[in-house]
C-alpha cells in the first residue's frame, strides 16, 4: 500500500536549481521520513523530490528539485509518497 501525506507548506521562491517553501506545521518525526522522498500534485503527477529540510526546527525551510522539464504552479496542493 502506498502512502501519500499532505505537505502543509508556503512558496517562497526559486533558488538556481530548487523550489523554497516554507513549512507551515512539519512534525519532526516526519521531516526525517519524508527527506529524498518523491513530491507529486493533487492528480498524483510527479514533479519532483525533497532535496533538503533546513532552518529552524519550528518553521523550517524545504526545498523541492523539480524534475527535468517540469512545470508547476506553486499555489498547488503538494504530496509527498512515503512508501
Amino acid at each position: 500500500m502506498q502512502k501519500y501525506i499532505k505537505l502543509n507548506l508556503f512558496y517562497i521562491g526559486t533558488s538556481k536549481k530548487h523550489l523554497i517553501f516554507r513549512a507551515k506545521k512539519l512534525n519532526k518525526n516526519l521531516a526525517f521520513n519524508i527527506i529524498h522522498k518523491r513530491v507529486f500534485t493533487e492528480q498524483y503527477e510527479e514533479i519532483g523530490y525533497i532535496k533538503e529540510i533546513f532552518g529552524p526546527v519550528n518553521l523550517p525551510f524545504v526545498s523541492i528539485k523539480l524534475t527535468p522539464n517540469q512545470t508547476f504552479d506553486p499555489n498547488s496542493k503538494i504530496y509527498a509518497k512515503l512508501r
